[in-house]
């Protein structure tokens, strides 16, 4: 009898250390979430200033209790894959080619992938997405992936080119090395990943290394180059013009700039990436409580946000519509991507 009494007690006392163990696990005093600054940093910041009570709330209800969630954007798309890669954030806004970068070594893992609008265009022609009768708009079906376009500003130089383009010729390298071009951080997928590959196929191997004049700038400081004739070509995604300076979104390219003509008439496309699958909601493989429960949990959560009216609201900031649950392999095409722009810089 003695004996059973201490084995039950043995018993219960791992059950207690073991719930307590179990709580703890699904105890977070601070979730640590990272925003890319593809927007302003005050303007995301402002935008998504209720997400974290909602995700509160919504992990609540799966059984973990979040005391606080901490938001912040980084300096650049590489600058958040390297916190989340080293557990210094749990969660993270990545673009398809930092989460590339960082997934190699299963430093992080992808929870959730974006949705956005498809949109009125989807040529690869690039001339057929220049001026106000080709303006860009967000009226398609929701979409998993996205175009990367290289834009002529309306300097002389990006006159000229457009001029080329939108008469049916195709640029020479001469061409393109001649401009002042603007680019984003190398793991930013339609500000430099794409647009090396888009460089690498269409001449015979030249990258954006190969380029005279170049400068590593944020997509807001490259619309605000071009209007001040700083810069003759930039990069961005495919609703840049609509979303960057368009007259409904806040900043007024002809107002707040001075042009003399709309963004869709001075803003020209002179290339067209291949699609890029989109951006994604990444969890750091660094902390043991950030395990497979915990992401489906919070993708969930998330999902259920953006689906209600609140939360669509705080997500547009992103231009995200949606969310889906995603696979890794889904972004082995933008690894591939990565490592071929790697490979093709040394």
């Amino acid at each position: 009898m003695k004996k059973l009494l201490v084995a039950l007690l043995a018993l219960l006392l791992l059950v207690g250390c073991s719930n307590g163990k179990a709580k703890e696990h699904k105890h977070f005093e601070t979730l640590r979430m990272q925003f890319v600054p593809s927007r302003p940093a005050d303007e995301i910041l402002t935008g998504t200033s209720e997400l974290g009570d909602l995700i509160i709330a919504g992990m609540k209800e799966k059984g973990y209790t979040i005391d606080n969630v901490e938001i912040t954007v980084s300096s650049t798309y590489e600058a958040a894959g390297e916190a989340l890669a080293s557990g210094a954030i749990e969660i993270a806004w990545l673009p398809g080619g930092t989460y590339a970068q960082f997934s190699i070594d299963k430093e992080v893992d992808v929870v959730l992938t974006a949705t956005r609008d498809g949109l009125s265009n989807d040529s690869e022609n690039p001339a057929d997405w220049n001026g106000e009768a080709n303006m860009t708009l967000r009226n398609g079906d929701p979409v998993t992936y996205y175009r990367g376009l290289i834009y002529a500003g309306p300097s002389e130089y990006g006159k000229k080119l457009a001029a080329k383009v939108n008469a049916g010729e195709k640029l020479t390298w001469d061409d393109l090395n001649g401009a002042r071009w603007g680019f984003a951080n190398v793991t930013s997928s339609a500000g430099y990943i794409y647009p090396t590959i888009w460089l690498m196929e269409n001449y015979d191997g030249k990258k954006i290394t190969d380029l005279a004049t170049t400068t590593e700038l944020g997509y807001p400081a490259m619309f605000q180059q071009g209007a001040a004739e700083q810069i003759d070509c930039w990069v961005c995604y495919a609703d840049g013009r609509d979303g960057y300076y368009n007259n409904d979104k806040g900043s007024d390219w002809i107002k707040d700039w001075g042009r003399p003509d709309s963004i869709w008439n001075e803003v020209n496309v002179i290339g067209v990436t291949p699609g890029i699958y989109n951006d994604t909601v990444a969890a750091t493989n660094a902390n043991e409580k950030v395990d497979a429960d915990f992401k489906a949990a919070f993708g969930d959560v998330i999902i259920d946000i953006i689906n209600t009216p609140k939360g669509a609201d705080i997500f547009k900031v992103y231009q995200h519509t949606g969310y889906q649950k995603a696979n890794d392999a889904d972004y082995e095409p933008s690894r591939k991507a990565y490592q071929l722009m790697l490979e093709n810089s040394k």
